[in-house]
């Protein structure tokens, strides 16, 4: 019996991992993101993450393939992985990366601008019962 070898990278399922997670999961994240009227903070920063993490594995599959592509024999496998137009393949994780990361910094904007706020009414709460106190303590002295 003789053992079955890729002769191309488009054939093993690295490939098909990098498609799916390059054009599958971030559009049916897209889509949920523009679809639902209300959505919890928290959910978009899973999705922000997400895309964040799908960059990672992006660049992590098309470094793998680009290895791979070199052992072997197919010339389209060097065309698209070994050659300059691999650098045309990052666009993709570079956009999903930049795109998770403004996402995540907009939970955090938010999320401070709530802080911030909260404890400006706390503090002025505080300096207000001071003053209120320190009016009654200087009319029962008078």
């Amino acid at each position: 019996m003789t053992a079955l070898t890729n002769t191309t990278v488009f054939t093993e399922i690295r490939f098909w991992l990098l498609v799916t997670s390059s054009f599958v999961l971030p559009f049916c994240i897209y889509g949920v993101l523009f679809t639902k009227r209300v959505i919890s903070r928290h959910i978009v920063l899973i999705f922000g993450l997400l895309l964040v993490a799908i960059a990672g594995l992006d660049v992590y599959l098309l470094q793998s393939l680009s290895q791979a592509a070199r052992h072997m024999p197919s010339l389209a496998d060097a065309v698209f992985f070994v050659s300059e137009i691999r650098f045309a393949l990052y666009v993709l994780p570079v956009m999903f990366g930049g795109i998770g990361v403004n996402i995540l910094s907009h939970i955090l904007i938010r999320h401070l601008v709530t802080a911030e706020n909260r404890f400006e009414k706390e503090h002025l709460l505080t300096e207000t019962r001071q003053f209120n106190k320190q009016i009654i303590y200087s009319r029962a002295v008078d």
